[in-house]
């Protein structure tokens, strides 16, 4: 049985979360803008290979998503099982949010 560490030290994040969290909050915005143009499918019904290829490439994005996210969920959970949290600052540069004073 393995026990969690009792020092409650601030540990740095994991150097690859930051990344993983851009990259699935590029592609979930991309995923859901190009969803509107799903009916474009029907418009590629009588070329058979360029469906299919549109296919490929929606499930493709769709399995990278999948695995983005089981990362993503993977690093939140090591900060938080090493004691660890994540700042108001680390998720403002994480969504590029303008440096804002802090008020305390």
């Amino acid at each position: 049985m393995t026990t969690l560490p009792t020092d409650t030290t601030a540990r740095p994040t994991p150097r690859w979360l930051a990344a993983v969290m851009r990259c699935d909050q590029e592609l979930s915005s991309w995923f859901v803008g190009v969803g509107f143009f799903a009916p474009v499918l029907l418009v590629l019904k009588p070329w058979p290979i360029a469906r299919t290829v549109a296919i490929v490439a929606i499930c493709l994005a769709g399995l990278w998503l999948g695995l983005l996210g089981a990362f993503m969920a993977a690093g939140l959970a090591r900060v938080l099982r090493a004691g660890g949290e994540l700042t108001d600052e680390y998720w403002a540069k994480l969504l590029g949010y303008p440096n804002r004073p802090t008020t305390r």
